[in-house]
């Protein structure tokens, strides 16, 4: 799973002219679930989400997380977040999980969140979403599951 998580002092989802999800301060979470995802990774993502110390403190360093500030998240699904860029100038997104999959995970993915005791507002899956933030800071961290399985640090060669 992909997610890219701005911190934000609002955000909203559109869809149809009409606002089906919206957020004060806290995150938007644009999600990609990607071939292999499994509800683990769902509920591992959404722990490492809400446990990012990316709020500012009193001395104003990133100390507190989404809990800490009693922040909300706004999850909208972003399948693109898994397109492939190698070749060509038109995106594949053969690496995305086809929709029977992964609305499944996102939903997980939100549930979790709320189980860990954040407000969740969403998107609506699979619909042309339109997306409004404003970002705040700006902070942006891209957290990819993929990555969890690698070496922090490459072994030092003797």
């Amino acid at each position: 799973m992909r997610a890219v998580i701005q911190r934000v002092s609002a955000a909203s989802v559109e869809v149809e002219g009409q606002i089906v999800g919206r957020t004060g301060m806290g995150l938007l979470v644009l999600l990609g679930v990607g071939h292999g995802d499994s509800a683990e990774e769902a509920r591992l993502l959404a722990e490492k989400t809400v446990g990012l110390r990316i709020f500012a403190d009193g001395e104003d360093k990133f100390n507190l997380s989404l809990l800490d500030v009693g922040g909300d998240a706004l999850v909208v699904s972003q399948f693109t977040l898994y397109a492939d860029t190698r070749k060509g100038r038109r995106p594949s997104f053969t690496d995305a999980a086809p929709p029977d999959l992964a609305a499944p995970l996102v939903v997980a993915y939100a549930e979790a969140l709320r189980t860990l005791g954040v407000p969740v507002a969403t998107g609506v899956f699979g619909a042309m979403m339109r997306v409004a933030l404003v970002n705040d800071g700006p902070v942006t961290i891209i957290l990819d599951s993929a990555t969890w399985k690698l070496p922090r640090r490459s072994p030092v060669l003797a």
